[in-house]
């Protein structure tokens, strides 16, 4: 059993922010995360997306905040579950929790923040016949590792920002990329459009909009699919190694609807002093959760995760006097 004193459920930004302000309390910390790598939505649907309100950064990466929230946290020494699911709380009779994930590790701490973002995220597939048939053997609903399709040829669907920057990074790496779309018009940044457009007027890429994929083929592995654009009634077959339907992810509860918690709209409702919910010891932080006036803003997260450690700090050491430091006096080490 992994003991500590913060389990967090969730290691998005605001989860691994949470690392570093319960750090600066001395407060030992362990993740789980049904992801197989930290950083949540921001490395698994958009890592080369763009953030322009976090503090101090102009313009940021949205993988490049989760490198430097990682390295930000480094000399606290988190624990890391990934690429498990947190399936069930129990509380013990002297007032911890044990978390189990789905492999059946437990973990045991004091306090729990859930820092799930919006929940469980499922891909939303396509309605093509055989679809499963094909998932992981030619078919991949999100992008973990790019060196896969070096050199392949690639086809990708969908509209939004996850499937216009997923085309512009593979472009350079695939043997071929073409992005189909079922409208002439993008949901995504119009700034990754016309890179779109500009790619595709030098040959480094192929469009095809008003189409849709509708048949797959192949054997043991996927060897083409079909392509129908509006107003044809032929389908286009266009051979390819993979087919990566980016149409976004379906954010679920999952578990956290089992665990008694109160819940309002798909949300964890809050106490705004700390952003507990009404589990004592249970707290829930970033778009999780729910309250008069929630703005789902990663900064906004930040706020909840340094509050929510200062009730976190008192449920363990309930007669130490707990006294603001500043890091602009103490720096990190001397916390």
């Amino acid at each position: 059993m992994i003991e500590t004193d913060i389990i967090i459920i969730g290691a998005g930004p605001v989860g691994l922010f949470t690392v570093f302000e319960a750090g600066l309390l001395k407060l030992r910390c362990h993740i789980i995360d049904v992801l197989p790598q930290p950083g949540g939505q921001l490395t698994e649907i958009y890592p080369k997306k763009p953030i322009y309100d976090i503090p101090g950064f102009p313009e940021i990466l949205a993988g490049d905040l989760i490198d430097n929230l990682m390295k930000q946290i480094e000399p606290f020494k988190p624990g890391f579950t990934l690429g498990e699911k947190a399936e069930s709380i129990v509380q013990t009779e002297d007032g911890k929790f044990i978390v189990t994930t789905d492999s059946g590790l437990k973990h045991i701490a004091p306090n729990i923040a859930i820092a799930g973002g919006l929940g469980v995220f499922e891909p939303r597939k396509p309605p093509i016949p055989n679809l499963a048939s094909y998932e992981n053997v030619g078919i991949d609903y999100m992008i973990k590792d790019p060196e896969k399709y070096r050199n392949k040829k690639v086809v990708i669907a969908g509209g939004g920002d996850s499937a216009l920057d997923w085309t512009l990074f593979l472009k350079d790496i695939a043997e071929s990329v073409t992005l189909v779309h079922r409208s002439g018009e993008f949901r995504g940044h119009l700034d990754s459009v016309q890179k779109i457009m500009d790619a595709q007027e030098k040959g480094e890429l192929n469009l095809l909009t008003h189409t849709e994929i509708k048949e797959l083929m192949g054997g043991d592995k996927l060897s083409a699919v079909g392509a129908l654009t509006k107003g044809s009634q032929e389908i286009q077959w266009l051979h390819t190694d993979y087919f990566l339907p980016l149409f976004g992810l379906s954010p679920k509860l999952g578990p956290i609807a089992d665990w008694n918690l109160e819940i309002e709209k798909n949300a964890i409702k809050v106490n705004t002093r700390d952003y507990s919910t009404n589990i004592p010891g249970i707290f829930a932080i970033g778009d999780i959760n729910t309250y008069e006036g929630k703005l789902k803003l990663i900064l906004c997260g930040f706020h909840e995760a340094t509050l929510m450690v200062q009730s976190a700090f008192k449920r363990i050491y309930p007669n130490k006097n707990l006294v603001l430091k500043y890091t602009t006096v103490n720096g990190v080490n001397g916390f």
